[in-house]
């Protein structure tokens, strides 16, 4: 398996610290507001990447963080008259059901910054014991010329970054490029007792913090958006490695920008949309669909367009799928000779399947080989096919979904009703038109479609989903 490490800028076999495990930390979002597309990405591909990685064999021990202390939590509480805390915890239960939505499997551990200030005060401070901090004033100042590989993820230099710094002047930094580690409070903003006086915590620390905590010294794989690479990651290595004396990640994993209508999303160009927003059009599987349609690393083009198209490719697939389920239901017998040649055959899918995730986690590749077991499966499984003839592609064909987190078949929870009233109804249905009662049999089939179940008269019997 082979993984793109923006840390050497080039693909590299992947070998876990110990064998059979991996400690991955994600970045996870500020929670002031609704996640919004550019969020869902990252929950989407890495996710998918922990999936292959269990896939695999491998043991992961998933961290993926809250920032519930910010500015902009800050700034919405006072406006709406309440402690910070009822805004970060309101928009955490929100992330938690978007990332349900887009099936993101929960992470092993959600810290939240809020919990850590013990873990953040004793870093800052051993960062000032160590030489590569300063306290002025109340605020506690990470030292960047003090740690000699600074700009080592971003390729940056940091005598350039200085010289072209637009960086408010703060006459308490020693040099421009220097970051805050911890701030002195402000009237009506939450504070925390620290060495320091009373205050809070920069952005960047906490990271650092929480990685050590929850994954140790060093861990396999630290991934986030291609816009936290400098100066958010840049900051989390020289904290890290300077307060522990340890290289802090082996690969470093950074997906892609998301554009909407081939111009970068933002709020002043009015294409900035939470993911809240989009799900009211668009179906959560549909976006994480789009999202796995391309290349992690590259950037990827949102438009309305582009989301038609990720849904008539999805419901290929569920279409594929559905056949098959209902195939096996009426099938019997085992496989002939020729279906036993067919299903060794249909393994070069998941060959093919491997050979895509292996390169640097190509769901793009991933994505045509499930395109290609199901028009497999269109071609060779029909009615006279035999039971484990089809429940064997099948259940090759639900593998490489899973590993994908796409569900080909509707969850029957919340539904108006059961499977095995659906099936009991049509049973009434087929002998109604038997018995001539198409009255009756139009009746069940309104009766159904009420409930939310579409019906279809096939060759081999009545085909039925949910809509």
């Amino acid at each position: 398996m082979k993984v793109y490490n923006t840390l050497t800028n080039q693909k590299e076999e992947f070998i876990p610290l110990e064998p059979g495990k991996v400690k991955m930390y994600v970045c996870g979002p500020t929670v002031y507001d609704y996640i919004h597309i550019g969020n869902a990405r990252p929950y989407v591909i890495f996710d998918t990447i922990r999936r292959y990685m269990e896939y695999k064999g491998y043991e992961v021990n998933y961290v993926q963080n809250f920032t519930d202390v910010d500015d902009k939590i800050i700034k919405k509480a006072i406006a709406e008259g309440v402690d910070s805390k009822v805004i970060s915890e309101r928009y955490i239960a929100e992330a938690k059901k978007d990332a349900e939505g887009l099936n993101v499997e929960p992470a092993t551990k959600n810290p939240k910054v809020t919990e850590e200030m013990d873990g953040i005060i004793s870093m800052i401070q051993t960062l000032i014991d160590k030489g590569y901090a300063y306290e002025i004033n109340g605020s506690v100042f990470y030292d960047t010329k003090a740690f000699h590989d600074y700009g080592k993820l971003s390729g940056k230099n940091i005598d350039d970054l200085e010289a072209g710094a637009r960086i408010a002047v703060d006459e308490n930094k020693k040099n421009p490029m220097d970051f805050v580690l911890w701030k002195p409070k402000k009237d009506g903003e939450p504070y925390w007792e620290s060495p320091w006086g009373q205050g809070r915590p920069g952005w960047h620390i906490e990271c650092s913090v929480m990685a050590k905590k929850y994954l140790g010294d060093t861990i396999d794989i630290h991934a986030g958006g291609e816009d936290l690479i400098f100066p958010h990651h840049e900051n989390e290595i020289a904290q890290s490695e300077a307060a522990n004396g340890k290289p802090f990640a082996k690969y470093w994993l950074h997906n892609g920008f998301i554009n909407v209508d081939n111009k970068k999303m933002s709020k002043s160009l009015g294409n900035f949309f939470t993911l809240r927003e989009i799900v009211e059009h668009i179906p959560y599987d549909v976006v994480r669909f789009f999202i796995l349609s391309g290349h992690y690393r590259s950037p990827i083009n949102f438009s309305k367009e582009l989301m038609e198209a990720a849904g008539a490719g999805l419901d290929r697939i569920k279409n594929a799928y559905k056949s098959l389920v209902f195939m096996e239901s009426k099938a019997q017998g085992t496989m002939t000779d020729e279906e036993k040649k067919l299903n060794e055959d249909a393994d070069k899918f998941r060959v093919q399947f491997e050979a895509a995730m292996d390169d640097d986690f190509n769901t793009a590749d991933a994505v045509t080989a499930i395109f290609e077991i199901a028009k497999f499966s269109n071609i060779n499984v029909n009615e006279n096919s035999s039971k484990e003839f089809v429940t064997a592609i099948r259940e090759k064909f639900l593998k490489l979904c899973t590993i994908l987190g796409i569900k080909p078949q509707e969850e029957t929870k919340d539904k108006q009703i059961s499977p095995d009233e659906v099936e009991s109804l049509i049973a009434e249905r087929t002998a109604a038109k038997k018995s001539k009662d198409f009255a009756r049999a139009d009746a069940i089939r309104e009766e159904l479609s009420a409930k939310g179940v579409v019906i279809e008269d096939t060759r081999a019997g009545v085909r039925w989903s949910y809509k």
